[in-house]
């Protein structure tokens, strides 16, 4: 099986290098400067499950040998659009599609370009960040989360790729609810995304806060709320691990999006926040905590698009 990988990020990259470890045929589109720097140095991870440089497959162009029989995409929400156009000629008739994007708005924009059959669910649970030298420096889970969104027998490619993520010694794999699964994942993000925007912290920063606790738990609720009213109600058992997650003092525990906005750079506002909140506007869900936090995002985006203060 082919798999062609888009990105080589700390979810894409140190995906890939495992499944490269694990004997899978495995080819990563990047873009020019990182393709040429991986080419030259190799795919390097440095991580607590073991160090590697590896001579990985590099293309710039996803015509170079396609079709792939899964194509993974491991970019920035944000980024959908270029990514689709840069995946495009790697697609054949019978490729398919594993998105790793936070939130859910992007599966309606690649069911509409290259139809929903092949569009797997898909969701990564790696926790890592791009060293200095483009190194994937990899500190904690290991997990990836993939199935057939309608909850159908999954097909061939799928089964083929949950068999090398069980021989990589990775978490997770194929999922028989990876809708679920992937909502699951979306209130703690929009939970934790909304706190650390907002409060400019970790989890053990504004847990430190007079009412910090409080407001972390209201913001869980209104995720939470959102989720059940689009027929996809949190366990609570999981609602339970969340709360815990996100109430711990002393946590470092931190959303990307707060990394993304100290070093100025395009954030996830709208996919994981900004359609949290839209959709419990739909359902007429009282949401005071995510439309703030919202409003400090959209600030921040337009403070970044006029160049700062200025």
């Amino acid at each position: 099986m082919k798999i062609l990988i888009l990105g080589a990020g700390a979810v894409g990259g140190y995906w890939g290098a495992r499944l490269h470890q694990a004997g899978a045929d495995v080819t990563f589109l990047l873009r020019e400067k990182r393709a040429a720097a991986v080419k030259r140095d190799g795919l390097v991870v440095k991580s607590p499950k073991g160090d590697a440089v590896l001579p990985v497959k590099v293309i710039t162009s996803g015509a170079e040998g396609a079709p792939y029989d899964v194509v993974i995409l491991a970019c920035k929400a944000y980024d959908l659009d270029s990514a689709m156009d840069a995946i495009a000629p790697a697609m054949g008739p019978a490729s398919t599609i594993v998105p790793m994007l936070n939130g859910h708005a992007h599966f309606a924009t690649l069911d509409a370009r290259f139809g929903a059959p092949r569009v797997a669910g898909g969701l990564a649970r790696i926790t890592g960040m791009l060293g200095p030298n483009g190194e994937i420096l990899h500190s904690g889970a290991q997990g990836v989360s993939f199935g057939e969104r309608d909850k159908a027998a999954p097909r061939a490619a799928l089964v083929a790729l949950d068999e090398l993520v069980k021989k990589a010694g990775m978490q997770g794999g194929l999922h028989p609810d990876v809708e679920q699964d992937l909502w699951d994942k979306w209130v703690l993000l929009g939970t934790i995304a909304s706190m650390c925007a907002a409060m400019r912290g970790t989890v053990g920063d504004f847990v430190a806060a007079e009412d910090g606790v409080a407001i972390v738990r209201e913001t869980l609720d209104e995720c939470c709320a959102v989720a059940a009213a689009n027929g996809h109600p949190i366990d609570p058992k999981v609602k339970a691990g969340l709360d815990t997650a996100l109430t711990t003092p002393g946590s470092k525990q931190v959303a990307s999006i707060l990394g993304d906005i100290e070093k100025g750079g395009p954030v996830e506002a709208k996919q994981i926040v900004g359609d949290m909140l839209a959709r419990a506007r739909a359902a007429k869900i009282p949401a005071p905590n995510l439309r703030f936090a919202y409003a400090h995002l959209q600030a921040y985006e337009a403070r970044r698009a006029r160049g700062g203060l200025k």
